[in-house]
């Protein structure tokens, strides 16, 4: 086989898909074509705490077109032992109010809707507790922190670091609820034949989700297949298995039919995770000079009563700036509300929100710069454990940002620029994120014409991962691209992990390099170079190399610069311009990895101006339920937004070379905003989101 004139990894290339979305051609969970297919809408509790005493579906039977509502007291039954919070409509219990306690299923979505508004249910409520303070007295030390981080960690005597240095910054923020809000809500078609369960499902890994029904169901795992060709963002929402998919498979048990169900908007705000409003404390002390001396961050969040999940907040401060003596501590409150969940980077993004924060402060109490703040405190090997860092290209992301961004001309007096009657203030923020891997299995096939099929359950969520790995495949087989094509998105494919993490394509490609050199391989040892008239096929796992992988810390690293102008009398923040520089090992397609870093830093800008969940303290639930009340950054909201990164080699990574860029581009974003706003105007806002009732409040008066 000869080699292609220019390899596929690192070359332009828009999405292999995107003709079929733009069309309408692509299908999603509810879309694909189904005989004899029903509808199934969710009926949600309105008790915050308590148990269903009666339901009275009689109403709702009454509907043209409804075959039966199902509830605790009729589903199907499922076995125990997974999340609690996919227990559904087994027990009475109400744990909060949203939960979802019914389900209508009808011959249209139309009857199905409206039976459901006639499901009438009395509860037996009790006292509940719903909101998150940092003296709560029920806070508790959670065993781990997600994924699996040590809750606390402590180096040094932070204590007697902090009282003995020069300068000290001692600040809390705070952090709302955010929602994922992705545009396909989560929505499942599910169908039930000769005892095998096909289910066609919006989510982030089709293997987790396989694996859990089949357990739900007391089935052998074979006897379940996902299928997840085509999904509509997630942002974390969807990297686990949720309820959608085990209320559809239930339904259509109980009807003998297939069942589509798709979640409303309104039903997303909540049961199907959100980002837990965080509470942050953050101490730094240093020199005259701006040093680190002591780092501690303590970070307060909050879980439900149904199952733990506890943010790793504070885990962004563990590898991030330099400091002798550290301290990093998770507490935890259960709530009755709904379970929190995975929301693009947790942790690392609101712990950088408050981190970036700090040194920004740190950066105006010492008389320092900030860049040059962060680089005096870019530590040579990880501050917690002692290990070099496989790469760590920070303080290149800084200087590169700062010089594309003209840094050097900023006047560092806040609120001393001024344009008419906008105040006009820059601001920057480091970012950080781990770059990881997971094991995959990918299966290869040459056919006799000349053309290769590469076959791995990778997940597509929007990302442009079907295009990286077939670029990837190409180069791995050394075929030009047009003699090769790629699968993804079923459980029947070889075995691959979630698209979360910034993982996904560190992980597949690996598998799929591996695929592809052993099934070369093969083909060099053909007898006479002759394919068998079948063609050939090869499946490769990484699960052994994967294991042995040494245990070095691995990140992605970035800059965020920001230009903000605030209007003077009433408080109005416009971005004028965000850019963020990135070392995120090699780049496969520069063109889908633009959009993800773009689209990192607008969520992150988001977060910083608009994004709120508005809890009603008496009831638990957001009183926000749409993306009218919920509001999030559109175009307008930035007038220029500019994406870089540094070629960057990694020989401890993976075999492309990749860290993994879904992350990284919210992770400081939002510090860079709030810092720029603080420079613009003087004003400190701790707790986001920055508002102009917040800015007006301690503005000067002109």
């Amino acid at each position: 086989m000869s080699a292609p004139p220019v390899g596929a990894v690192g070359r332009e290339h828009p999405r292999l898909e995107g003709r079929d979305k733009v069309t309408g051609a692509a299908r999603y969970a509810v879309e694909y074509p189904t005989d004899d297919v029903t509808y199934g809408w969710v009926v949600p509790a309105t008790a915050t705490r308590g148990r269903i005493s009666r339901i009275d579906v009689t109403p709702a039977l009454a509907v043209p077109g409804v075959l039966d509502v199902l509830h605790h007291a009729n589903a199907p039954r499922l076995a125990p032992g997974v999340d609690q919070t996919l227990f559904l409509l087994q027990e009475p219990a109400v744990h909060y109010r949203g939960e979802y306690v019914a389900v209508v299923v009808a011959e249209t979505i139309e009857a199905a809707r409206e039976a459901a508004r006639l499901v009438l249910i009395d509860y037996d409520t009790e006292p509940h507790s719903t909101v998150l303070t940092e003296h709560h007295p029920d806070l508790y030390r959670p065993e781990t922190v997600n994924p699996g981080y040590p809750t606390d960690t402590t180096d040094g005597d932070f204590d007697a670091g902090f009282a003995a240095a020069e300068v000290r910054v001692d600040a809390t923020y705070r952090t709302p609820a955010y929602h994922n809000n992705p545009m396909e809500p989560h929505a499942t078609t599910a169908r039930w034949r000769d005892g095998r369960l096909l289910v066609h499902d919006s989510t982030q890994g089709s293997s987790p989700v396989q694996a859990t029904l089949a357990q739900l169901f007391g089935l052998p795992a074979e006897a379940v297949r996902v299928v997840a060709e085509h999904v509509g963002g997630g942002f974390g929402s969807k990297g686990a298995p949720k309820a959608s998919a085990v209320l559809a498979a239930l339904a259509a048990r109980h009807v003998d039919r297939p069942v589509r169900l798709a979640l409303t908007r309104q039903q997303l705000f909540g049961p199907i995770g959100y980002r837990t409003p965080i509470i942050q404390r953050v101490r730094l002390g240093a020199d005259a000079d701006g040093r680190i001396g002591a780092v501690c961050h303590d970070a307060i969040s909050q879980t439900s009563t149904v199952h733990e999940f506890a943010e790793q907040t504070a885990v962004y401060t563990r590898s991030m700036y330099a400091g002798r003596h550290r301290r990093t501590t998770h507490r935890l409150v259960r709530l009755d509300v709904p379970t929190p969940f995975w929301m693009r980077a947790p942790g690392e993004c609101p712990g950088a929100y408050a981190l970036e924060s700090a040194m920004d402060e740190l950066a105006t109490a010492c008389g320092v710069d900030p860049v040059e703040l962060r680089i005096r405190n870019d530590p040579a090997v990880d501050p917690e454990r002692g290990q070099p860092f496989t790469s760590r290209n920070l303080v290149a992301c800084l200087r590169e940002g700062a010089r594309r961004f003209g840094w050097a001309d900023r006047d560092p007096t806040p609120g001393a620029r001024r344009d008419g009657r906008w105040l006009v203030g820059t601001g920057v923020a480091g970012s950080s994120y781990p770059a990881r891997a997971r094991a995959a299995a990918a299966a290869a096939t040459a056919a006799p014409d000349g053309t290769f099929e590469v076959r791995i359950n990778a997940t597509d969520i929007g990302t442009g991962a079907r295009t990286a790995l077939w670029q990837v495949a190409a180069d791995a087989l050394v075929v030009p691209l047009d003699r090769v094509t790629i699968r993804v998105g079923d459980s029947d494919l070889p075995p691959a992990g979630v698209a979360g993490g910034s993982m996904g394509t560190a992980s597949w490609s690996w598998a799929v390099i591996r695929a592809c050199q052993a099934l070369r391989e093969q083909i060099r040892h053909a007898p006479g170079g002759a394919l068998p008239s079948n063609g050939l096929t090869v499946e490769a796992s990484t699960a052994d190399e994967v294991r042995a992988q040494r245990p070095l810390p691995r990140y992605a690293y970035g800059a965020h610069f920001c230009k903000v102008r605030v209007d003077a009398d009433t408080g109005e923040v416009r971005v004028d311009r965000m850019l963020g520089v990135f070392a995120a090992g090699r780049v496969v397609n520069p063109t889908t990895a633009r959009s993800q870093l773009i689209g990192g830093m607008t969520m992150g800008l988001s977060m910083a101006l608009h994004e709120e969940g508005l809890l009603d303290e008496r009831y638990g639930d957001w009183v926000n339920h749409d993306l009218a009340t919920y509001h999030i950054a559109v175009c307008a909201d930035v007038r220029r937004i500019e994406a870089y990164w540094l070629p960057e080699e990694d020989s401890e990574l993976n075999p492309a070379g990749v860290k993994g860029i879904g992350e990284i581009g919210i992770v400081g974003s939002a510090a860079a905003v709030a810092n720029a706003v603080h420079h613009a105007t003087g004003v400190r806002v701790r707790d986001l989101p920055i508002r102009l009732d917040k800015l007006l409040e301690q503005l000067p008066a002109r």
